[in-house]
């Protein structure tokens, strides 16, 4: 079989899909490996890197023409989609709960599209899952974005001038991102406190050194290893206990979103307000929507004096190694979804069952 690794045109995306490392891997079990020319570059990986691995580098459309399976990160384009062959299978993120015009598109192609989003969270799966290892990362990056963006250090530290106080940490979310975040944020000496609406995340959180600001919660809090949405009366709760700690935080870290909706707001304006001058928010929920209410995708918010950063999961600003880890996801689902080089389609296995969203042009989830 042959596998097409397309390089990513969506603007501000610097990881590709298949690094040479996994290429190789591919090339090992038997596989042909096509790259779109350029596909590695943002990632720091030149196209003689491909070719050293045993890739073969072709342009968009030879790739597009030649390829049985084709990988890439982000959703593909309409340009991309009028490419596209019947019987190819296309193997990316989808966010099909969202993206119906999307769906119906890809089904029309009569494709069979896989969505890596919508791995199911079992522990068959974990070395697939690009949820966790490109949040693992986006969690460590939000730490360092926010200590770039402080205009104090993390840790305590006394000198002959007198003693300077460890900064004040407050993460939203202790699920990979959240509890990356906190263990880099202790690392660095800071004081770091973290919520969640899954109260059996308190141990995790300890565990790394974080206070868990808790909130009583009888509710259902988590389907499928996934944050539920949260009731009225519970986000008002969580509003109550996490401003004491807002209130002196120096930085905080947002890192909640429920799949196929937008991403809960956890801060509002009123808030902002009460948080201290020279405070910093890194929002990761951006793409979702965002989890504070004055923050805008992308772009660098000042409000009272408090910054706002509202952005993607951003494994993309460290896209060497986002791309390797994504890579290894890839290539461990290939070698689920295949046997001998051929295409298993077991479609009652969990795995497929769950993550193939369109099959011979139908749509099979919605």
């Amino acid at each position: 079989m042959k596998i097409g690794i397309l390089k990513e045109h969506k603007q501000g995306e610097r990881r590709v899909a298949v690094s040479p490392t996994i290429t190789k891997a591919f090339i090992s079990k038997g596989f042909e490996c096509l790259v779109e020319e350029g596909a590695g570059v943002s990632s720091s990986y030149k196209d003689v890197d491909y070719e050293s691995a045993g890739g073969k580098i072709l342009s968009q459309k030879e790739v597009f023409n030649q390829a049985d399976i084709l990988v890439k990160i982000n959703p593909f384009s309409d340009t991309e989609i009028e490419m596209l062959k019947k019987g190819q299978v296309t193997i990316s993120t989808l966010y099909h709960l969202s993206s119906p015009e999307l769906i119906a598109k890809l089904a029309a192609k009569e494709v069979n599209a896989f969505s890596l989003d919508a791995m199911p969270r079992i522990s068959r799966a974990q070395d697939m899952d690009i949820l966790s290892s490109q949040n693992n990362l986006a969690g460590y990056k939000a730490v360092i974005l926010g200590a770039y963006e402080m205009t104090k250090i993390f840790p305590l530290m006394m000198t002959a001038a007198g003693t300077i106080t460890p900064s004040r940490v407050v993460i939203f979310g202790v699920g990979v991102a959240g509890l990356q975040a906190i263990a880099t944020a202790k690392r660095l000496g800071a004081v770091v406190e973290a919520t969640d609406i899954r109260t059996e995340t308190k141990e995790q959180a300890e565990s790394l050194g974080a206070k868990f600001i808790s909130v009583d919660n009888t509710g259902e809090t988590s389907v499928g290893g996934y944050a539920t949405e949260a009731s009225e009366d519970y986000a008002r709760r969580q509003k109550e206990a996490v401003n004491e700690s807002l209130a002196k935080a120096d930085l905080v870290i947002t890192t909640a979103f429920v799949p196929g909706r937008k991403a809960p707001t956890l801060i509002s304006k009123e808030q902002v307000e009460m948080m201290k001058n020279g405070a910093v928010i890194i929002d990761l929920a951006g793409g979702q929507g965002g989890n504070c209410e004055l923050g805008k995708l992308n772009e660098t918010v000042i409000h009272n004096g408090v910054k706002i950063i509202s952005t993607t999961n951003s494994p993309e600003s460290v896209s060497t190694n986002a791309s390797e880890l994504f890579g290894k996801n890839i290539y461990n689902f290939v070698m689920h979804l295949t046997n001998e080089n051929k295409m298993k389609w077991e479609l009652e296995e969990e795995i497929t069952d769950g993550t193939l969203i369109v099959h011979e042009g139908k749509i099979r989830k919605n």
